[in-house]
């Protein structure tokens, strides 16, 4: 897996193209592509807290087949990315700066973000501080002030158990990693990847997310022009479908859509993955369209 440096440390990043026999990460083969990937479509997704860039694994491959480059990252702490224990790393600053970090070292002056809970809050920071780097975002679950009591509700007991019982919890993480991942289907391991790793690591990152801020104020929000397709759904106190729904309301160029659980991209992605893709072909296409017709307006002004 390639990786690339972020202040000394090193995050394991992956990228898909379509292609009829193209074997993915995720172990399947990959999706005859309806056209071929662009270079052009860059988009690069964020996972959830203590889960792996594995989660858009199957996301990635499909997005990849419609025709754009997509590139899934491990954030730090996460997955096969390096476990520092400083928490000033874990910050949604950081994860933001981690996140440029990967455009910058693949050559990128702009891509399309989606993130996914932590990814959805460390994409709105990136769109804060850099938003020329930005063509478009896909939010799903972000965590805003509706979340922030659910977030602690959930979240507490363990860091709690992380922070205070590593000698305990150890021992899983060990029998953990001796499953063979074959023996488990796709979404189990993505799962069980939580018990494999390390605890102490694990307590960093979630102290991390309390040391910093959880998300851009309001004022902030408002002035984000940014293209961006949000996805909520309703009965989750950590991922209110409220949060999603202000952040849609608030940001200029947005919209919602309504997922029908916290699974449904997951396991009957069709419907959303339809959704995702034609936003992904209007933020690239728009600005074709608008250079052709403006040199036709300048065709038309020389000739008259």
């Amino acid at each position: 897996m390639p990786s690339f440096a972020f202040q000394g440390w090193q995050l394991a990043y992956t990228e898909f193209g379509g292609g009829p026999a193209a074997l993915t990460p995720a172990g399947k083969r990959g999706r005859t592509a309806s056209r071929a990937p662009s270079k052009d479509r860059p988009l690069i997704m964020a996972h959830a807290v203590m889960l792996s860039q594995a989660m858009h694994w199957p996301l990635a491959e499909d997005l990849a087949a419609r025709g754009n480059r997509v590139i899934t990252v491990d954030l730090l702490g996460h997955g096969q990315s390096d476990r520092p224990r400083e928490l000033s790393l874990y910050t949604m600053g950081s994860f933001s700066q981690q996140l440029e970090a990967l455009m910058d070292h693949l050559e990128l002056d702009q891509a399309v973000i989606m993130g996914t809970s932590l990814g959805a809050n460390a994409s709105l920071e990136l769109a804060c501080r850099s938003p020329e780097r930005l063509r478009g975002l896909v939010i799903e679950m972000p965590v805003l002030e509706g979340g922030l009591i659910g977030g602690a509700l959930a979240f507490t007991p363990l860091l709690l158990a992380l922070t205070f019982g590593e000698r305990a919890l150890g021992p899983l993480a060990r029998v953990a990693r001796a499953v063979p991942r074959a023996l488990l289907p796709y979404h189990a391991n993505v799962l069980v990847d939580v018990l494999r790793q390390n605890p102490a690591a694990g307590a960093s990152v979630l102290q991390g997310l309390f040391y910093g801020r959880i998300g851009p104020s309001a004022s902030l929000i408002r002035s984000l022009e940014t293209p961006a397709l949000v996805l909520g759904h309703r009965r989750d106190p950590v991922h209110p479908f409220s949060d999603a729904g202000m952040l849609a309301a608030e940001m200029p160029n947005a919209r919602l859509i309504e997922a029908n659980s916290i699974v449904e991209l997951r396991v009957r992605p069709d419907r959303l993955l339809g959704e995702i893709a034609a936003f992904l072909d209007d933020v690239w296409e728009a600005p074709r369209q608008q250079a052709k017709r403006a040199a036709k307006r300048r065709r038309a002004s020389t000739s008259g």
